[in-house]
């Protein structure tokens, strides 16, 4: 499959949302929330999200976040989420030119890592990132701050 990477615009939004809800099976916001959401992250130095296309059409996307850090000399942390590609893209090489390019991308920032989570159940997702070079570190911890406040 032939597949061409570009930064998503926010003429983008409805076939992003229209990818990332086949993610988990959330619905997306509205356009006009999702509007507002990415003028937001747009805003953020080091936010990027990406779209990948194949035969003019979107195949994946996924958000690179590259953070500034004061440890590791400097060095910045990549953070990848929301990766997903079209179930009917699955397998073909999407994913792994999207994850090629986000390496790529964080090895020109400087970046000492390039960290994502994944839910538990994901088990093919983790196959996948492990033949990637992705390798468990740590431990991945969260609280729902709504319903958790201190």
């Amino acid at each position: 499959m032939n597949i061409r990477l570009r930064k998503a615009r926010i003429g983008d939004l409805p076939v992003l949302l229209d990818l990332l809800s086949t993610m988990d099976g959330e619905p997306p916001p509205t356009l006009a929330r999702a509007r507002q959401i990415y003028r937001g992250m747009r805003r953020v130095p080091g936010y990027q999200t990406w779209l990948a296309i194949s035969r003019n059409r979107p195949v994946g996307t996924f958000a690179l976040l590259m953070l500034p850090l004061l440890t590791h000399n400097g060095a910045r942390a990549g953070l990848l989420e929301s990766v997903v590609v079209a179930p009917a893209a699955r397998g073909k090489g999407v994913g792994r030119a999207m994850l090629a390019q986000a390496m790529r991308l964080c090895a020109r920032a400087g970046c000492y890592k390039l960290a994502l989570s994944s839910n538990l159940k994901r088990r093919e997702a983790h196959r996948f990132y492990r033949s990637l070079g992705f390798r468990q570190h740590g431990v991945s911890l969260r609280v729902d701050p709504v319903t958790h406040p201190s």
